[in-house]
């Protein structure tokens, strides 16, 4: 209890950290969000008035003190571009976003932890080679490419969705699964390569320790062994390896919503910086960190549940 207090803690400094950098950055680039909003024509008394109502005019410290009571609020500011709050503008798309990365984040774990044990116990031979290229192949193939071949085959020449027709949630629930089953596809293709890879490797370095050859030696089933010892001791760093692998996906997903149309957090901060609509954009920046943040502090307590040792690291 008191390690996953700890990590709470740290998830919320973290949190912290990150939403003051992202909020910091903003101000420093170039560009004025009222000069971009009244255009470069307006007169500089009136770019100074919408920068009070905006509250640009303010130090850097009380704006991010005023943002951050807000967010713990609920109240994420309101949109530059579209006059309305952050959170009734991104609010819709975050569920949309959320359920790509857990499908892509689904499609990886229950793919290639059992291709990876396959490919420890009866991955040598003939298809070693093939398998390696293989894999290889779907590492280098950058998402975008992937995105734009997996769409013209299941959209153009398969017709199993139509691109550019996202259904949504609220009006075609299971069709909206189906067209983000193909951008998931997109973002899990590359990381089940890895994670094959990663997992087969682990598993044949766990299999040629002493432990292993103890217990086969004492009569024991390789297959038991394989199971009760060797996958729980590879499991630490598969799980991490998860973990990284979602802040993977997050990234990607930016990538990917673009290419395949999506509705979701990724397109909107794309345009969102391009409008310079900064109040959006920090909000998008602060809720993607998190999720990133959450699956590894996640993954540090189901480690500690595997293998409880790992506590005395922290501190517990």
């Amino acid at each position: 209890m008191r390690y996953a207090a700890k990590r709470a803690i740290t998830l919320l400094i973290t949190m912290v950290a990150v939403s003051f950098l992202a909020f910091a950055a903003f101000d420093i680039i170039s560009g004025d969000p009222a000069t971009a909003m009244l255009g470069t024509e307006a007169t500089p008394e009136r770019v100074e008035a919408l920068r009070a109502e905006l509250g640009l005019d303010r130090p850097l410290l009380v704006r991010y003190g005023q943002w951050l009571a807000g967010f713990f609020t609920g109240d994420l500011g309101t949109s530059y571009s579209y006059g309305q709050p952050v959170w009734d503008l991104i609010a819709p798309k975050v569920g949309v976003t959320l359920v790509l990365s857990l499908m892509s984040f689904v499609l990886i774990a229950a793919v290639s932890v059992p291709l990876g044990i396959w490919a420890a116990r009866w991955g040598g031979g003939p298809l070693s080679g093939a398998r390696t290229v293989l894999g290889q192949l779907c590492m280098a193939v950058p998402p975008f490419f992937l995105g734009i071949l997996l769409t013209y085959l299941f959209s153009l020449v398969l017709r199993w969705f139509v691109h550019g027709s996202f259904p949504g949630f609220g009006t075609d629930p299971v069709g909206t699964l189906r067209y983000l089953f193909f951008a998931a596809l997109t973002l899990a293709i590359p990381r089940i390569a890895m994670t094959v890879r990663m997992l087969g490797s682990t598993i044949r370095s766990e299999l040629g320790r002493e432990y292993v050859r103890t217990a086969i030696s004492r009569g024991n089933d390789r297959s038991g062994v394989l199971r009760h010892h060797v996958l729980k001791n590879a499991l630490v760093p598969v799980v991490t390896f998860l973990a990284q692998t979602m802040a993977e996906i997050v990234a990607g997903s930016i990538v990917v919503e673009q290419v395949f149309a999506i509705p979701g957090l990724g397109r909107m901060l794309v345009a969102s910086i391009a409008d310079r609509d900064y109040p959006v954009v920090q909000a998008i920046v602060v809720i993607l960190a998190f999720w990133v943040v959450l699956s590894g502090t996640l993954a540090d307590l189901i480690n500690t549940r595997i293998d409880p040792r790992l506590r005395l690291g922290g501190g517990a």
